[in-house]
């Protein structure tokens, strides 16, 4: 009898141990879109903390958050005009405008588009209490251009209201305030946040200004019912110091008569805050506004059944000046023919855009196993106005004449998604999983430029025919997974699935055929087949580690066909990328902590293509992809004093910037410290930081620009820079 209960006992701990050692893991909602510990996924997915999303951080780009994550590329551009260079696993790494290939949600409300683009610069990061960051197979059951999945979750309202708020300021001239409020109140949770940030810009001709809105509002309708409200606002202006070419970017120069550098350009060689003169020439420049509003309503009829209804809305404005030639002149007038660095394109965008899902969860037990599943359809619409009308010194020129205007036209896309996702317990130590989408994306073009006289006139005028079109995709992407948990302190998972991603309204505008008028009606998707083994293990109490080797093979990789004043897009054929990703995250004695993240990638073309007449080899290197990133972080407390403190390491390999691999940026190692103080008296919490970045004054190339047309591939980063802030709560 002793023996039996010594058993019963040592049976009883070792459960109680694996829940404690598994709470160390974090809780996910994005892999089974319902809350699970992503210990026991077949699935890669990461969570980005609140202390590291906020803490002694500008909180003004994702590229901050995500730099940590293993088998992420998040490229900080040292200026706010474009969105940061965000890739998972290669996915993404061509896009020069938006992000593409991952899919970005807030709450469960998408921030993608349904031709793939996302915009994650409308995020108020200083609501975000978590980023969960899933790759590989079990990505695409979120559709359309789902090579990975970035989902933010926004904080929770405290249930006693308070109060706060931040001011930072630190090199280039930058300033960042914001207030907050957030409590309850009867039965409505509310999160109530404003921002304004402003910085003069690390390179000349890079000065921005964003201000943003966030609103949350929880009502807890009963017991079983809730719904929140989510509403976003940004308004920002930005000026694109744009990238710089091979020799910009060289001390060693020197000037010659052929070379496309003005002098004015390589009198500032030696400093990092060059830009091409046609940039202040032509004013590069964006203004973007964006407002949405999103609801979600969550319903548990009961314990083992609920339903989700999520609907959205929103409007987007955005007008880019961009260069339209490569050098600059002898400026004259608009009417020289020499007068080319002054010449530029006002590209406009006025979006509408809305959508809404219907998700029906239900578990239980059959044969006395858990089993979950998750069925749904969802619904996207985006209808974009475009303009393309040339502009002059930075001011867009008589749109009322023809001859100014390149582009007015009707962008349509919408989608149709059903997705259906189970898992199911086989066995004591095994759980599978399994899930299909099927997706349908529509494109229309509506052309209403025109000119059926210019047409009759001259039969090389294609700038005037009718480019209107339509492009109907259409594909069923299943995946499957299974995770063998080992014992307590070890899982070990496969998975596979399928995966398509389609040509977005930027890729499809022009036709290389038709010499830059579009829409390009031969695109098709890539098609993908996505493989993926991976561990999951706790060494110790304190210590998790992570690791997997993935695979993907891609079919009609979607490329380049021509650059130069107008990109267009075309089907190559195979890539091939694998790779390994590992991390470790480690509490140790005296407050101590370290964190580690390794990613190792080959991403190759896997066949021969032809691109702006050049050919492309199988065999050369994805550009924008880097074979090797690692991330270092050693962190330290003391409660006493309320001191922390951490020294941040990150380091990329060479990167190539064109599909031939004829240039490359080279690999650098950066390292930056944060540090604070945390105070609590009475009623009131305080926290003064400092952030200093790029301690060692590195000269590096902190992203690039893919394939440009201009060959300025390269945007320097931020010398030694440095912040400081600080953040007062009241709590009521």
């Amino acid at each position: 009898m002793k023996i039996r209960l010594l058993v019963l006992s040592l049976f009883a701990s070792s459960f109680a141990f694996a829940a404690d050692i598994k709470s160390l893991a974090p809780t996910v909602v994005t892999a089974t879109r319902v809350e699970t510990n992503s210990f026991d996924l077949p699935v890669s997915i990461d969570v980005v903390s609140k202390s590291n999303i906020q803490d002694a951080q500008l909180k003004m780009t994702l590229s901050e958050s995500l730099i940590r994550i293993p088998g992420i590329t998040a490229q900080s551009r040292s200026q706010f005009a474009q969105d940061p260079q965000i890739s998972t696993r290669g996915f993404g790494s061509r896009s020069s405008f938006g992000v593409r290939g991952l899919r970005i949600y807030v709450d469960g409300i998408p921030f993608s588009m349904p031709d793939g683009i996302g915009q994650p610069g409308n995020i108020d990061l200083g609501t975000i209490k978590a980023v969960e960051v899933m790759r590989g197979p079990f990505s695409s059951l979120y559709g359309n251009s789902s090579g990975g999945v970035v989902q933010l979750l926004t904080e929770d309202a405290p249930k006693t209201p308070e109060i706060s708020s931040e001011f930072m300021t630190g090199s280039y001239g930058t300033n960042r305030q914001n207030v907050k409020a957030a409590g309850s109140a009867g039965n409505v949770d509310y999160l109530i946040n404003f921002s304004n940030f402003e910085t003069d810009g690390y390179r000349q001709n890079s000065n921005a200004k964003k201000e943003q809105f966030t609103a949350k509002f929880k009502i807890n309708i009963s017991n079983s019912t809730k719904i929140t409200m989510l509403a976003n606002w940004m308004d920002m202006d930005a000026q694109d110091p744009l990238g710089l070419s091979r020799i910009e970017t060289s001390t060693s120069a020197t000037t010659s008569s052929s070379s496309t550098v003005s002098v004015v350009e390589r009198s500032a060689f030696d400093d990092r805050k060059a830009v091409p003169s046609v940039a202040s020439l032509a004013n590069t420049r964006v203004s973007r506004k964006n407002q949405q509003i999103g609801f979600n309503l969550e319903h548990a009829f009961n314990e083992n059944n609920s339903i989700n209804v999520i609907s959205y809305i929103g409007k987007r404005d955005n007008l880019q000046y961009l260069s339209a030639f490569s050098s600059a002149a002898v400026i004259d007038s608009p009417t020289s023919p020499t007068a080319k660095a002054d010449f530029g394109r006002a590209s406009g965008i006025t979006r509408d855009f809305w959508g809404t899902e219907l998700r029906y969860t239900n578990k239980g037990q059959i044969l006395d196993r858990a089993y979950q599943l998750t069925a749904g359809i969802n619904y996207g619409n985006m209808e974009d106005n475009r303009s393309d009308i040339n502009a002059y010194s930075g001011a867009m020129l008589d749109s009322s004449s023809l001859a100014n205007v390149n582009r007015r036209e009707i962008n349509i896309a919408k989608n149709f998604d059903q997705y259906f996702q189970a898992q199911y317990a086989i066995a004591n130590s095994i759980d599978f999983h399994a899930g299909v989408r099927k997706t349908k994306v529509d494109i229309k073009v509506e052309d209403n430029l025109v000119n059926l006289s210019a047409v009759t006139a001259s039969s090389t005028t294609f700038k005037y025919r009718d480019s209107s079109g339509k492009l109907n995709y259409e594909k069923t992407t299943p995946v499957f997974g299974a995770v063998w948990k080992v014992n307590p302190m070890l899982n070990l998972y496969a998975n596979y699935g399928k995966g398509f991603e389609t040509p977005n309204l930027i890729e499809i505008a022009y036709d290389n055929v038709t010499n830059g008028t579009g829409p390009n009606l031969n695109l098709t998707p890539s098609q993908s087949d996505n493989y993926e083994i991976g561990a999951k293990a706790f060494a110790n109490s304190s210590t998790r580690i992570n690791a997997a080797i993935f695979r993907t093979n891609t079919d009609k990789e979607i490329v380049v066909a021509s650059s130069g004043t107008y990109t267009t897009y075309q089907n190559a054929g195979k890539t091939k990328r694998q790779g390994i990703e590992a991390s470790i995250d480690s509490q140790l004695a005296n407050n101590f902590g370290i964190y580690g993240a390794y990613t190792f990638l080959d991403a190759k073309f896997d066949s021969t293509f032809s691109s702006a007449g050049n050919t492309v080899n199988s065999g050369n290197t994805i550009p924008g992809t880097y074979r090797q990133q690692i991330y270092g972080e050693a962190s330290w407390k003391y409660p006493e004093l309320g001191f922390y403190t951490a020294l941040e390491t990150r380091y990329n390999s060479k990167v190539y910037v064109n599909d031939r691999n004829t240039d490359f940026a080279d690999s650098y190692m950066v390292v930056n410290l944060r540090a604070g103080f945390q105070q609590s008296v009475s009623n009131w919490k305080f926290n003064e930081f400092l952030r200093v970045e790029n301690i060692a004054d590195k000269d590096y190339i902190g992203s690039i620009r893919v394939n440009d047309g201009n060959s300025r591939f390269f945007e320097p980063a931020a010398g030694r820079n440095w912040m400081v802030g600080v953040n007062a709560n009241y709590r009521f």
